[in-house]
């Protein structure tokens, strides 16, 4: 939640001067009362902060590019105490470049039947203002959030915590900065993407940065950094020392915490915000040379680590998974149960309760575990190094959450959400690793086979606190594609809705 103290949401109220100086001075003490009220339900992270009345086209503008401006400012409410005619907000709004969110609201709750007079409705008209200015912003396709209802409901206010915390991710993304130690693996299609793009389009800037470099970071890692660090792993893990034997337990440990330490130093020196790792490139040569600088393996526990602490983490180059994490994790701060990068690994078909199991090799974030993670050292026989190596081995919880993953293809980006019930596993005692297991919905034949349709990949972004409202609102302000899986899906109406959205967005881009 600390990282959302640095950010505001601006609150500007549409009036005009039609009604009189006393009508003014209502409508500002209105929403002043409003915006305390909001700032202290508890429900919304990002504070709110009232800028006004705009009764005039310059006003509307001058707000609107101060909000620009200002990098504290991650998005605009805007609602209509009276009725604010709608030509003086088009140059505001062809200036905003910050998430808009409408609140079609109002200050009372009720019609006071008996003494409602004509005073009364020229201050209070939402019910039309609101509509005047929706209108503009649909005849200039503006980009939006609408909520609407009473705001003390927490309903409501609950919608706009929602967009809240996506705006508040989306500032995040603008500079972020993503560095790929070591390249894409090899002919994997899904890993890459057109960075260039994903820049213009998502914010987020992707650079290559060399293992080379990044051992010189490694060897400069003292062994008592690296003890201090493995005493802290003692406290909030499970020891457990399997076949490895102590001595090697503890060797591979202390190598895992100073590839740790290592990258996360590469990480702030770099100002970045998220990584990926290759398991073809860990730096060094013949892991038996006696000069042998680099990792022992792909550096798991790190990853796992790094993410818990909000890093975006991709595995074997992949740039956007990693991109995505960082924002998944970015929304979701102060909610209870979780996120992680997951990978589709192998299959369950059981009836009704079909399922897939998610894991990866090393890389879950401990943030899902239903337990307490256990500190292991098992041999991992993949890559160009083939070596004991440390991980956190947990189940997941069991519980409801979504997935998301964002695709590239070539004309846009496609968001592509799915809800999904995790289930218990049964127990892996050969298979040492994090894991999760879940039912897609609707059901396991409907669920993977639209989400191979849509071209979804085989990592995504999970969370148990997330909802479809936060993908649609992320998708709404990258102005990109977003398709939804949920219990309604079927095979016929998502490929309707496919073919539909190809067409839309051809025509788009030969408007443009």
């Amino acid at each position: 939640m600390k990282a959302f103290d640095n950010f505001e949401i601006w609150w500007v109220t549409g009036a005009q001067l039609l009604y009189g100086g006393d009508a003014v001075v209502a409508v500002d003490a209105h929403s002043k009362e409003m915006v305390e009220g909001l700032n202290e339900s508890g429900n919304i992270p990002v504070k709110v902060v009232y800028k006004g009345t705009a009764n005039s086209s310059k006003e509307v503008e001058a707000v609107m590019k101060a909000a620009n401006n200002e990098e504290k400012c991650i998005g605009i409410i805007t609602w209509m105490h009276t009725f604010s005619p709608a030509k003086m907000w088009i140059h505001g709004l062809q200036a905003l470049k910050k998430p808009l969110l409408h609140f079609h609201t109002q200050y009372n709750a009720e019609i006071p039947w008996d003494t409602m007079d004509m005073d009364f409705m020229n201050l209070n008209q939402s019910a039309h203002g609101d509509r005047e200015f929706g209108h503009i912003c649909a005849h200039l396709r503006k980009p939006r959030k609408v909520v609407s209802g009473y705001w003390k409901d927490e309903k409501a206010q609950k919608q706009i915590a929602v967009w809240a915390r996506v705006a508040a991710a989306w500032a995040d993304a603008q500079d972020m900065r993503i560095l790929r130690f070591g390249d894409q693996m090899n002919n994997v299609a899904v890993t890459d993407g057109d960075k260039v793009e994903a820049e213009v389009r998502l914010g987020y800037h992707v650079d290559y940065y060399p293992v080379s470099s990044l051992m010189e970071y490694y060897k400069q890692v003292t062994d008592a950094e690296a003890d201090a660090l493995v005493e802290e792993y003692k406290k909030l893990y499970t020891i457990k020392i399997d076949e490895s034997g102590e001595e090697v337990y503890w060797e591979k440990v202390k190598n895992a915490a100073k590839a740790e330490i290592a990258i996360r130093r590469v990480l702030k020196d770099e100002g970045a915000k998220g990584f990926t790792t290759n398991f073809d490139d860990l730096g060094g040569a013949d892991i038996n040379d006696p000069h042998f600088l680099g990792f022992d393996q792909i550096p798991g526990l790190a990853s796992q680590r790094l993410m818990a602490e909000g890093y975006g983490f991709g595995a074997e180059g992949d740039w956007k998974s990693a991109a995505l994490y960082r924002t998944v994790w970015f929304m979701s701060q102060g909610l209870p149960s979780g996120c992680s990068f997951l990978e589709d690994y192998t299959l369950n078909f059981d009836g009704e309760n079909s399922a897939i199991l998610q894991s990866h090799m090393l890389e879950i974030c401990p943030l899902i575990a239903t337990n307490k993670p256990r500190l292991e050292v098992h041999f991992l026989g993949i890559g160009i190094r083939k070596s004991q190596t440390a991980r956190l081995v947990f189940d997941s919880k069991v519980g409801n959450g979504v997935t998301a993953t964002v695709i590239d293809l070539g004309n846009r980006f496609r968001l592509i959400v799915n809800d999904v019930k995790c289930i218990a596993p049964k127990p892996l005692p050969k298979l040492p690793v994090a894991n999760a297991l879940w039912i897609p919905m609707p059901n396991f034949e409907i669920g993977t086979e639209t989400w191979i349709l849509a071209g979804g990949t085989h990592h995504s972004c999970f969370s148990y606190d997330l909802t479809p409202e936060y993908w649609a609102d992320y998708a709404e302000i990258a102005g990109i594609e977003m398709v939804h899986i949920d219990k309604d899906t079927t095979v016929e109406s998502f490929k309707k809705e496919l073919r539909f959205n190809e067409v839309y967005y051809m025509l788009n881009k030969a408007l443009q």
